[in-house]
């Protein structure tokens, strides 16, 4: 296995060179680098290296070069855009934007430890920048014209990205499901995090764009509320108050939830995928007039200054915070 200095000389024979560590899961490993070039150019960048151990099995390898051949291609402000796949050796790596801020994830649990609640208007906004960046996703084509028929399947505060400047990102397109690009056994195993599973998710069946309209519902509640209604004590227990739980009424839970958020809440909610908002332009919509049908809302700009006022201007509150702990 490489070491961490060794893996930093072999980036930087290929002109890029490894920073820090800035997120790590059970396969791979994410650097904030930079890419350098002639004349002294450099770019910030995210690396994204599948794990040496992994990258024997071929199913990994096959999902870890589908993700980056089916994100080359999708160029969006609300997607995390892939620049590069690479190799060193049989280790394969993504370079990738370098969002400069957090995921959602750290601002709820920010949030959290402060005593706070996240302003109605910001959390629906917030996830209505994921529906747009699902309904771009959702109806992208291949260079034939043909659907690529996405779905995410892993929308979840982890994967959405916050950036310092106000910019919301989907990131991370991992399990997601395409057309021939992606090792799939959709119906033989669940594919995604037991919090945020779509019922069909949940019970093994096959998915559609759909799938992506609920877990959308579910961080809008945990931005809203501060917890996820559907985690329970372990992934059996999750996955069944997904199935059956009894959906409560929002607005006697939040100040600021009226009546047509709460109805948007219970429509993104729908066990029942028919009864579901059909597609994320189609819920898109409906956050949208939710937040600008009386005028003036939301902005990036103005998610911009809320960040910057808890976190300091460039994550200084967020660096501070974590080195506290």
């Amino acid at each position: 296995m490489r070491t961490v200095e060794r893996l930093k000389h072999l980036f930087n024979e290929i002109h890029y060179e490894l920073v820090r560590k800035i997120a790590e899961g059970g396969m791979g490993v994410v650097y904030e680098g930079r890419q350098h070039g002639s004349d002294e150019f450099c770019k910030v960048v995210a690396i994204k290296l599948i794990r040496e151990e992994f990258s024997v099995f071929d199913e990994f390898r096959s999902n870890f070069i589908g993700e980056a051949r089916l994100v080359a291609d999708l160029i969006h402000t609300n997607i995390v855009q892939t620049y590069h796949l690479g190799a060193l050796g049989d280790q394969y790596f993504m370079v990738m934007e370098y969002v400069n801020g957090l995921n959602t994830e750290e601002f709820i649990n920010h949030h959290i430890e402060t005593n706070q609640l996240i302003p109605v208007d910001l959390a629906v906004f917030i996830v209505s920048r994921v529906a747009r960046g699902l309904a771009y996703a959702h109806q992208k084509r291949d260079v034939h014209g043909r659907p690529l028929g996405i779905v995410h399947r892993d929308v979840g505060p982890k994967n959405i990205m916050l950036a310092y400047e106000g910019d919301v990102k989907l990131t991370d397109f991992g399990i997601a499901k395409a057309l021939d690009l992606m090792y799939n056994e959709e119906g033989e195993v669940i594919a995604g995090k037991d919090e945020y599973l779509s019922p069909e998710q949940a019970r093994k069946e096959v998915t559609d764009a759909r799938a992506d309209i609920f877990p959308c519902g579910i961080v809008l509640s945990e931005l809203l509320l501060g917890y996820n209604i559907f985690e329970g004590e372990d992934s059996d227990t999750t996955r069944e108050r997904i199935l059956t739980l009894e959906l409560p009424d929002f607005r006697r839970m939040r100040d600021g939830v009226d009546d047509k958020l709460n109805d948007i809440l219970y429509r993104t909610l729908a066990r029942e995928r028919e009864d579901r908002y059909q597609s994320a332009t189609e819920l898109l919509t409906a956050l949208e007039v939710y937040l600008y049908s009386d005028g003036y809302g939301p902005t990036n700009e103005k998610l911009a200054l809320y960040v910057q006022d808890l976190f300091g201007p460039d994550g200084d509150g967020a660096a501070l915070r974590h080195a506290q702990r």
